[in-house]
């Protein structure tokens, strides 16, 4: 037994006694290095509910090792197991786990007596806490290589098909960059070529012993642990030339039962991939959040992964409507307000429609504020034809640089990018985000959308950017609400692809809850009624719906000053209607001007009953 590392603890949950063991230089069938629980060290007595569903071979070796008195009661500690004679182990994970009765992450939990992980003892190139990692491995030239050879075998591997024999030891990245240049050179492309570099130091030089292992193999996603170094060798139809050991469970998880933001980083198109942004989604798969929650509240142990995950877990929602946001936005019925926000859940984005004046920037705005709990949650952007694809989402633009003040090109996140970045960050991912969209109509939405066209449909899936080259997915907690001025451009004329992605809801002046809302607005301010009857005469000689006037005109401060009506009528509601009818000879004054309208609404008081 070496004397180069020194002797390893684990404390049994809730201030329990001390298990020891020693980390091994022998290596299990895989190539991983086995660690020794000491003789007379205690053992959990129970395990945890999803121990044996979610790690049946564990469990089964736990078992049988009872069966066979390696463990036994224990005389010295009443309530708990006990090693009867040395037990080694494949990895410091294993004994971990037949210590623990639950998965552990053995190279964290296993410490010295002056708290050091062992982790800290192991000489390899990857430092930090640890990572979760996807790897490919169903379709390797034709054959699944996770069913033949990673989970039989206990091994993770890239195919490197064509690497030269780089040695043992550390490769620089721009080493390993020189290497696939000259080795690749006639059998990939250039970016090809740069993913590759990314690949294989990934898997070369960041991985470690500790880190978390994923895969997908019909339809199902499997779960393992990185237990050892990088090893090179000559492979069948060199499907697997560089491999590293793993310890996998047998028990996969259906692809399609999981969380949608995990599914998004799944989806990228790359073999080795860094999944630590959801590691805490990864960590909680097959574990109840009872579980969790009790492992978490245990003072004496390192509860950060499974906090993590009862954190990532915490559900996204988006409140109910109230009665204060009724008063504040002035509708006319709750049920109203709860139909916008059933279809934002549904849909995740929405369209308000109408002619000008409707109020439909005003009520994405507070609805998206109550919704998202707050304006820092909101971010406005308005469309207008010459908007692009580089100004809504990413693009080169001018920079100075403020040392040197060189101006350079360099990619921009535009508001998109930004709020969807928000969004994602951890600790946000269950409060909701959302974009408005002032004048959707008004930019070619095929041109700034681009290839973000389809994440608005498939928020499970991620997409390769066309300037950055990164794969992005557009968060589960963003929503979309985009305002249409049907003025400028009918709602019929709004192309398919966006009719599916988004639902439309129309504000009129023909219906509530925008019919009612000035003549509301005028009741709440202690206002005379009489701009809510002369609207309302205006749009009855309107024919076209399109051009219908909103309330919002007359729902201003200046409007109410001496004077003021009169001047709105001319200055703002005459000339909207003047060039609606533009070249039809039409007297707009003699039509719609505030004398014909008061005529029109006297005449039709004096025929009311009761009248005089």
């Amino acid at each position: 037994m070496p004397d180069s590392y020194p002797e390893f603890q684990l404390r049994l949950p809730y201030g329990g006694p001390v298990a020891r063991g020693r980390l091994l230089d022998e290596k299990g069938p895989n190539g991983s290095r086995r660690f020794l629980i000491q003789a007379g060290s205690p053992v959990r007595s129970g395990v945890v509910p999803s121990f044996p569903e979610q790690m049946p071979a564990a469990h089964g070796l736990r078992e049988r090792m009872i069966a066979e008195g390696l463990i036994s009661k224990s005389a010295t500690w009443p309530e708990h197991l006990e090693t009867t004679e040395d037990i080694v182990c494949n990895s410091p994970s294993a004994a971990a786990v037949i210590v623990l009765g639950r998965s552990s992450n053995g190279w964290r939990e296993w410490k010295t007596a002056d708290d050091h992980p062992l982790s800290d003892f192991l000489e390899v190139s990857g430092s930090g806490p640890a990572r979760t990692w996807l790897v490919r491995g169903s379709n390797v030239t034709g054959l699944d290589l996770v069913q033949r050879l990673w989970l039989p075998e206990g091994r993770v591997s890239v195919a490197a098909s064509h690497l030269r024999d780089i040695g043992e030891g550390d490769i620089t990245k721009d080493d390993l960059r020189t290497v696939v240049e000259e080795d690749y050179e006639s059998t990939l492309t250039y970016n090809q070529r740069l993913r590759l570099v990314d690949e294989l130091h990934a898997f070369l030089s960041k991985m470690k012993p500790g880190d978390t292992i994923c895969t997908i193999s019909d339809g199902m996603l499997y779960v393992g642990e990185i237990t050892g170094e990088a090893e090179q060798i000559v492979s069948e139809g060199s499907r697997s030339n560089l491999r590293r050991p793993a310890e996998w469970s047998s028990t996969g998880y259906p692809y399609h039962e999981l969380p949608e933001e995990l599914q998004q980083k799944l989806s990228v198109q790359q073999d080795v991939s860094d999944l630590t942004a959801v590691a805490a989604l990864v960590a909680g798969l097959g574990r109840s959040t009872e579980e969790l929650t009790e492992e978490a509240s245990d003072p004496t142990a390192d509860s950060s992964v499974q906090i993590a995950a009862l954190v990532a877990r915490q559900e996204l929602e988006l409140p109910e409507p109230t009665d204060d946001l009724v008063k504040d936005v002035l509708v006319h019925d709750i049920e109203w307000l709860r139909e916008l926000r059933n279809l934002l859940w549904d849909d995740r984005q929405l369209v308000l429609y109408g002619p000008p004046g409707t109020g439909k920037t005003y009520l994405a705005l507070k609805l998206a504020e109550f919704l998202g709990g707050g304006p820092e949650q909101v971010k406005l952007v308005q469309f207008h034809p010459a908007y692009s694809y580089e100004d809504f989402f990413e693009g080169f633009r001018p920079q100075e640089d403020p040392k040197t003040h060189e101006v350079a090109f360099r990619i921009t996140d535009g508001p998109l990018r930004e709020i969807a970045d928000l969004a994602s960050r951890e600790g946000n991912r269950h409060i909701p985000h959302f974009l408005v969209i002032d004048e959707i109509n008004r930019a070619n939405l095929a041109k700034v959308f681009g290839e973000l066209y389809f994440l608005l449909e498939y928020r499970n899936k991620s997409v390769r950017l066309t300037y950055s080259g990164k794969d992005f997915a557009l968060p589960t907690n963003l929503f979309v609400i985009g305002t249409m001025n049907t003025a400028d451009r009918s709602i019929a004329l709004v192309d398919t692809a966006m009719r599916r992605r988004f639902s439309f809801v129309e504000l009129s002046p023909r219906t509530e809850p925008t019919t009612g809302l000035l003549r509301r607005w005028l009741a709440r301010e202690g206002r005379n009624s009489e701009p809510a009857d002369l609207l309302d005469a205006l749009n009855a000689r309107i024919t076209d719906p399109d051009f219908q006037v909103g309330p919002a005109y007359l729902m201003k401060n200046g409007v109410y000053r001496d004077g003021g009506l009169e001047r709105t009528w001319r200055t703002k509601i005459l000339p909207l209607l003047e060039e609606h009818h533009y070249g039809e000879g039409v007297s707009v004054e003699q039509r719609y001007g505030l004398r014909s309208l008061r005529a029109v609404i006297a005449s039709s008081a004096n025929t009311q009953p009761g009248s005089s």
